[in-house]
């Protein structure tokens, strides 16, 4: 697609929004599987649509705000990238326009107030430690609550598993084949503190040493995603300074957070430290990726073989490209593993857009929950906690059904026999 986008105007990140344009050929490819095409059915909802919309704004054509509501609908997800036969960088085009737009745009009270919140309570375990209690305490008083700040109540979890540090080394069992820095997450320590265990033990149980440094915090990957640029560049420098290190890579058990640290070189691109976060986004790998990369021990065979419905985390899936290592790790368990129709579809949750967008991440949760259970399965994986948060709400009526992370399940066929052994 011809532009006129002037890039000295539009600042560093302009080359890359240019190119994905660019790279357009409005063929359609990407229209079945972007899920507010699929739900909503209108051409400026799709990812085809969307990119005209950019262009305009670029080019000077469209101001911010008057392009600002299908933009806003976009999850993100990046089914479309692995559609497009064009090769069309759609998540580079999408999280840049967002930082640039964000500053050119004016958004209602409530609205900055919501943002304002999630940033500054989701990336601070403490802090949503703390909120996750007082919205669990007067959940029953949500008709007084903003209807902004609903949604959030809607996804707290009935009870709050208690607060499990990771150690800072757990070392490996037997010979060790490698050395790996584990990014500990945010909500995730919150909500399911067992995936970081699982992960730590799993790693052990392959020769694996994993070091949790305690500088770490946030990776940024909300933030950069929902264009709050500045926020999102100073934590992507904590982090890359607090798992720098001799590690043989940096490992990640979320895959928003694998995909957002993936994306720091276009975040920083143009800053003086570009060079060093290419280094760092190319020793980040999933955890399921590195441990099919690596050769993983077999666990024992299943005594009672189950039906697991795998669900493609979007930001494994499209984002990183990750779609075999999880299936091969839960077959290796001897569970017969099943893919759910519209897999490529996103769940809904997209990082925070559940809060932000809750009626079409409704709409999408109950499709998704849908799908899975028409698999008839035993048991759901995903390897997300956005996604299991997602998938966990919309599954109320079917309490039965256990969803877990990829790595949980591979951590229970191991029977947890292994002497794990901790410092520090």
């Amino acid at each position: 697609m011809q532009h006129e986008i002037q890039l000295e105007r539009i600042g560093p990140q302009g080359e890359a929004m240019a190119g994905a344009i660019s790279s357009c050929v409005h063929c359609g490819f990407c229209l079945p599987t972007c899920p507010t095409y699929l739900t909503m059915g209108e051409e400026e909802n799709s990812p085809r649509g969307r990119i005209v919309l950019m262009k305009e704004v670029l080019e000077g054509g469209l101001t911010v705000e008057e392009a600002s509501s299908p933009i806003d609908n976009c999850l993100g997800c990046q089914a479309c990238v692995s559609a497009c036969p064009s090769g069309v960088e759609y998540g580079d085009l999408i999280t840049a326009y967002r930082a640039y737009a964000e500053t050119r745009r004016s958004r209602p009270a409530g609205e900055r107030a919501q943002r304002a919140l999630i940033g500054a309570i989701l990336p601070r375990p403490r802090a949503f430690r703390v909120a996750t209690r007082l919205g669990m305490l007067g959940r029953n008083l949500a008709a007084m609550v903003p209807s902004g700040m609903r949604p959030m109540l809607e996804l707290l979890p009935a009870r709050l598993p208690r607060r499990r540090p990771l150690p800072e080394v757990t070392r490996a069992e037997g010979s060790r084949r490698a050395r790996v820095a584990l990014l500990a997450g945010c909500a995730q320590q919150v909500l399911a503190p067992e995936i970081g265990w699982a992960t730590a033990r799993v790693l052990a149980r392959n020769g694996v040493e994993v070091v949790v440094p305690r500088g770490q915090g946030c990776c940024g990957a909300l933030a950069m995603h929902g264009g709050r640029e500045r926020a999102a560049r100073r934590f992507a420098r904590r982090t890359i300074a607090a798992l720098a290190g001799d590690f043989d890579a940096i490992v990640t058990n979320a895959a928003g957070c694998g995909s957002g640290m993936r994306e720091y070189p276009l975040l920083l691109t143009g800053e003086p430290d570009e060079a060093e976060a290419r280094v760092f986004a190319d020793r980040v790998v999933d955890v399921s990726a590195f441990l099919d990369d690596l050769g993983f021990l077999p666990p024992p065979p299943a005594t009672q073989p189950l039906r697991i419905a795998y669900h493609d985390a979007c930001h494994l899936s499209h984002a990183q490209r990750v779609r075999e290592a999880p299936r091969r790790l839960l077959a290796a368990t001897g569970h017969d593993v099943v893919t759910p129709d519209e897999a490529e579809i996103c769940c809904g949750s997209a990082g925070t857009y559940n809060l932000e967008r809750p009626e079409t991440a409704a709409e999408l949760g109950r499709r998704k929950a849908e799908r899975l259970l028409a698999t008839e399965p035993n048991l759901i994986a995903a390897g997300n906690i956005g996604c299991l948060t997602q998938i966990r709400k919309h599954l109320a009526s079917s309490p039965a059904v256990e969803t877990l992370h990829t790595i949980e399940i591979l951590d229970r066929a191991y029977g947890r026999s292994g002497s794990v052994q901790r410092s520090g």
